[in-house]
């Protein structure tokens, strides 16, 4: 199923929401993105997905409505937050005090796709009222959630919170009808109290994130296409997310929009019991209850509000597996679709029908309902390329406070990052500055384990001797020993349970590049060096970026895989000593621009193309000029800038090519600094005036101390030039925002 296909099939389940009812003080709006309000009158909307009969037992649902309409009656899932502001105060209260109420005046309408078929008056978009039938709280994703935020949360400042960014606890603005509501400040520090108290609390937000809301309506449908579900979900993994952002301002512009991204991460990392899932997705508020679909149109599950960090703004999108939401509501929902037929046939006139000749009943001992599918026709290529350079990123950690990534070289334990994780080793520090002041203690994971723990069959202590820290014969010294409190492990990931190792600095870049080598302790088996790519990659091809981004490691993740193009390839001169490397050319891709998304520690992470090879390493994103991370503008150093550190991995006796790396190279420092080269030569003459001096008693006016300030700042830039190289100016540059 092409990614056309796959969007109009999920086009049949997805449903916009709103919610409307009184709301004179102007309080149900509070911590949603966007609302309308008028005349006492609050409108929320979000999205939902239309349920199949074959999803849930349809005579529990008649029993629980009373209805005896037969076949009209549908099943719609949500977000929970969406209706929980227009719940009574008893419902709110207990969720589980039988079929919810809302409050006097409040309605639920959905709106469904024009050509669905449903009977309507008139035409275009269709709204349909619904009733609430169930609130369900889904335990495993709220407690995986619960822990994720309080595993990632060194300190309240650099903690994390839930929703959207555009989420405003401010009052409501009051249109002309409403002039005589008075919000004073009793009301004011009330609602402040309530919004404070509830997002301080783990527990409660994560309950709150992961509830979902049944709806029934009465809806006269042709009939829905058969749905899959996805049994497990894998890294890098193709994922559609179908929703309609800022819906209820404009059904028009935003009815079911479609975003596309991959899997990043899966919680638990290690079980194929999934509760939660971090997608590498870009929505806006308003597609939260929307579907997700996998390779082939099969279900994920539903999208949920996003954990948003308060010192970045840098969100994660989160989504409830549908085996998760099932197994919660097991009274209602079914796991598996139920499928009486195994022939399925496709009506190709109706869209209702799309994908239908793709579903097929596995044969399977689990039982799981699959597709039999191709991956040269699906949206994403085939995953193994991208799976097996996963087991080459590893976990850094700096005195268990700061961390990065690093990329597994060669077998015998050489780890290549960044070298600004490594600042007390690179500036001769006495202490390691934290990421946090108020960092908490990390604690290894029960998932992990340390070297002496099975994982290894056996140290392979006598393979390696003493790493050579110089190369006496051509005179060159790397400080690699430094002693005192500071301490580097490493996670490998590449066995089960992962085994942690003592490092030690190796090399570190005096030159223009931020690199820099460890070398673990002692080797574990199977260690698998990661595959490089020495070419030029081309612009828009597929990049992969892999590492230990955002989440902390007390979180107990596997490596986040977020998925783009490369956008950008910048070139420089190259260097006389790649020449030999390069034959034939004069040019080489200085540095990589992506739009995968880059988050605070994924530094020294890897970036590969389909094929699971190394084109880059990841070094920096940009920011803007308040601070916030901008993820997807990232820069990356090509393979080919780090030809010389692979040839020294060859064997790690041959320093030359780490001697060539430290040359300076105003070039790669140019790119590097994200500014325009100097030019070598002078440039001619300023033709400016000549300062006038007067001796009037020694006072000078005005005029004449510019003048001789120009003067001295013309000389200045002279000698400059005739170097190649601005020196110390009286006034700082300022330097570049990103």
């Amino acid at each position: 199923m092409a990614l056309p296909e796959t969007a109009d099939f999920a086009r049949n389940f997805s449903v916009l929401v709103r919610v409307q009812g009184p709301d004179p003080k102007g309080l149900k709006m509070r911590n949603h993105a966007f609302h309308q309000y008028h005349s006492g009158k609050t409108t929320l909307s979000a999205s939902g997905m239309l349920l199949p009969d074959t999803l849930y037992k349809t005579e529990v649902v008649k029993c629980i409505w009373d209805n005896d309409s037969g076949q009209n009656l549908m099943l719609v899932m949500t977000v929970a937050s969406l209706v929980e502001p227009f719940l009574t105060i008893q419902h709110r209260e207990n969720l589980s005090q039988g079929l919810p109420e809302l409050i006097p005046g409040a309605q639920i309408d959905i709106m469904v796709e024009e050509n669905m078929g449903a009977d309507s008056d008139g035409g275009g978009c269709c709204w349909f009222t619904a009733r609430l039938l169930k609130m369900v709280d889904v335990p495993i994703s709220s407690l995986a959630l619960q822990s994720l935020v309080e595993a990632s949360s060194g300190s309240q400042e650099q903690g994390w919170e839930f929703g959207w960014s555009l989420a405003s606890t401010h009052q409501p603005s009051v249109d002309s009808t409403q002039t005589q509501i008075e919000y004073d400040n009793k009301l004011l520090m009330e609602r402040q109290r309530l919004v404070m108290g509830k997002s301080s609390n783990p527990s409660l937000m994560a309950r709150s994130t992961t509830r979902i809301a049944i709806l029934g309506v009465n809806l006269h449908l042709n009939g829905l296409p058969k749905i899959g579900i996805l049994p497990l979900n894998k890294r890098g993994e193709f994922l559609l997310a179908m929703g309609s952002p800022f819906g209820i301002l404009s059904p028009l512009h935003f009815f079911n929009s479609m975003s596309v991204g991959s899997v990043a991460n899966c919680y638990p990392p290690k079980s194929s019991d999934r509760a939660l899932l971090m997608a590498d997705i870009r929505c806006l508020p308003g597609m939260e209850g929307g579907p997700v679909f996998g390779d082939q149109g099969m279900l994920v599950g539903i999208l949920t509000r996003p954990l948003r960090q308060k010192t970045s703004d840098a969100e994660v999108q989160l989504v409830i597996p549908w085996d998760a939401i099932a197994s919660a509501c097991s009274d209602l929902l079914l796991k598996e679709p139920q499928i009486e037929e195994k022939g399925i046939h496709i009506n190709k006139g109706n869209l209702n029908t799309v994908g239908n000749g793709l579903l097929s009943n596995s044969n399977g001992s689990n039982g799981h309902c699959c597709y039999n599918h191709d991956h040269f026709n699906s949206p994403c290529s085939s995953l193994l390329p991208i799976e097996k350079a996963m087991t080459s990123i590893c976990l850094i950690t700096v005195n268990d406070g700061v961390w990065a990534s690093g990329v597994v070289l060669n077998d015998q334990g050489l780890i290549l990052t960044n070298a600004h994780l490594l600042e007390p080793w690179r500036f001769g520090k006495t202490t390691v500055r934290s990421s946090s002041k108020k960092e908490a203690p990390f604690f290894l994971p029960e998932e992990s384990a340390f070297s002496e723990e099975k994982g290894y069959k056996r140290y392979q202590k006598s393979c390696i001797g003493p790493f050579p820290l110089a190369d006496q014969q051509k005179g060159y010294k790397l400080k690699s020993v430094f002693h005192g409190h500071r301490s580097i492990r490493v996670r490998l990931d590449h066995l089960d349970p992962w085994i942690w190792c003592e490092a030690k600095v190796v090399y570190i870049c005096k030159g223009p590049l931020d690199v820099a080598l460890l070398q673990v302790d002692r080797i574990p088996d199977k260690l698998t060096a990661i595959m490089v790519d020495f070419s030029q990659p081309s612009l828009g091809s597929k990049a992969y970026v892999i590492g230990h981004g955002l989440l902390a490691p007390r979180c107990g993740f596997s490596p986040s895989v977020c998925s783009g193009v490369v956008a950008k390839v910048v070139k420089a001169e190259m260097p006389s000593y790649y020449k030999s490397l390069l034959p034939g050319v004069s040019q080489f891709p200085a540095m990589l621009e992506t739009t995968a998304a880059v988050h605070p520690g994924g530094s020294g992470g890897a970036v590969v193309n389909s094929d699971g090879r190394l084109i880059g390493l990841v070094t920096s994103n940009a920011r803007h000029g308040g601070g916030t991370v901008i993820p997807h503008l990232n820069f990356s150093i090509p393979s080919a800038v780090l030809m010389p550190i692979f040839q020294f991995a060859r064997d790690m006796k041959d320093f030359s090519p780490l001697q060539n790396l430290d040359k300076p190279n105003e070039l790669l420092l140019s790119v590097w600094a994200l500014m325009p080269p100097l030019s070598p030569k002078p440039g001619p003459p300023l033709n400016l005036p000549q300062p006038i001096l007067e001796d009037n008693n020694n006072k000078e006016g005005k005029g004449s101390r510019f003048a001789k300030f120009i003067a001295e700042k013309n000389e200045l830039l002279k000698r400059s030039a005739q170097f190649g190289k601005v020196e110390g100016l009286p006034n700082p540059i300022l330097p570049s925002k990103l």
